[in-house]
């Protein structure tokens, strides 16, 4: 075990001495400096298990070098006890107030210094012991709750992958078109400026639900390529309130995405979108992004109810209806990034 380390200041080699030789029968380790910038620069070169530290010395004097030891992230932990023989009211709060730990009267009693010494030392590695071993326990736990959060974000997944193979099976979206929608969002998203990589990220794995609550509604309704009846048509628009119900309980981050995004993506930024009759920013910007993806892949893939359009069409129709449909900062990175949403169109 290494020798613990005190350093005493004292601007009298006599009191130095004196205080090494009682000390000395507890084994320590001594450096000694007899100027309060002396013992600054030994603070800094080496390291101390406590400070024996005069309070009256000429130039700087004691209460100023313990002031400028605990403005030190390297020196403020180490324990300081005042040597002195003032022990007016004023000094001792003077000293407590800038962190000293104890104070001992000059001429030294060897008994009282050697208990003082060794109770602060081992008082002092208590406490480092205790801040350590909260480190390691707080890191454990943080690691926990990392490895939580991860399998939980792993859970999220895995449910939305099943959902949407129910509902790739169940009704008219196919795998590709849910992969799509994901990318072109992902690719809005990151491209946003209020908008972090994390947000993207969530985007792309709640994209997938923005049609869930299609599986409430008959295959056949969804795949009629005839116009359709009024009563038809609200059917039909019944799968976005129909998804908030199966999702508004949510509360992890992806679910709660998906729910929004199943709600609001038939929603316009003019407010003559469904169901709600959202406007602008009060549709939320997932909404607004998946709003503009899922448009833009339909138009460019046959449905039931129609042919696909040509690219250039589609891409004139969302350019065409920014601030009407569409949020018109996403058309315009739509505009400046349309190189790869046709690249993911085609792909």
């Amino acid at each position: 075990m290494n020798e613990l380390h005190v350093l005493i200041v004292d601007d009298v080699a006599e009191n130095i001495q004196v205080a090494m030789n009682i000390l000395q029968e507890d084994s320590y380790e001594f450096s000694f400096a007899t100027s309060g910038e002396e013992a600054l620069e030994l603070a800094e070169e080496s390291e101390f298990d406590l400070i024996l530290l005069d309070i009256m010395m000429p130039g700087m004097d004691g209460f100023e070098v313990c002031r400028r030891l605990k403005a030190e992230q390297q020196t403020r932990h180490i324990p300081i006890i005042f040597l002195t023989a003032k022990v007016d009211t004023e000094s001792i709060a003077q000293g407590f107030n800038l962190g000293a730990v104890d104070f001992v009267s000059k001429p030294f009693h060897s008994t009282e210094l050697l208990a003082r010494v060794s109770n602060h030392i081992e008082l002092n590695q208590s406490k480092i012991q205790l801040m350590a071993q909260n480190e390691k326990l707080e890191n454990k736990l943080k690691f926990r709750e990392e490895r939580l959060l991860t399998e939980l974000d792993a859970n999220q997944k895995e449910l939305i992958f099943i959902l949407t193979e129910l509902l790739t099976a169940t009704t008219d979206e196919t795998h590709d078109h849910i992969r799509r929608v994901a990318e072109y969002s992902r690719l809005l998203a990151y491209h946003h400026n209020s908008l972090s990589e994390d947000d993207a990220d969530t985007i792309y794995h709640a994209a997938p639900m923005h049609d869930i609550g299609k599986v409430t509604i008959g295959l056949k309704l969804l795949n009629k390529p005839e116009s359709l009846t009024k009563d038809e048509r609200i059917s039909i628009e019944s799968h976005t309130t129909m998804a908030h119900q199966f999702l508004h309980q949510a509360h992890r981050k992806i679910l709660k995405a998906a729910a929004v995004i199943a709600h609001q993506h038939h929603e316009k930024w003019d407010g003559s979108g469904y169901p709600q009759g959202l406007k602008g920013e009060d549709i939320h910007i997932f909404g607004r992004i998946v709003a503009l993806a899922d448009t833009f892949d339909a138009l460019v893939h046959d449905r039931p109810y129609r042919e696909a359009w040509l690219v250039d069409d589609a891409v004139d129709y969302i350019l065409e209806n920014k601030a009407t449909s569409f949020d018109p900062d996403l058309v315009e990175i739509f505009k400046l990034h349309v190189n790869d949403f046709v690249d993911i169109a085609c792909g």
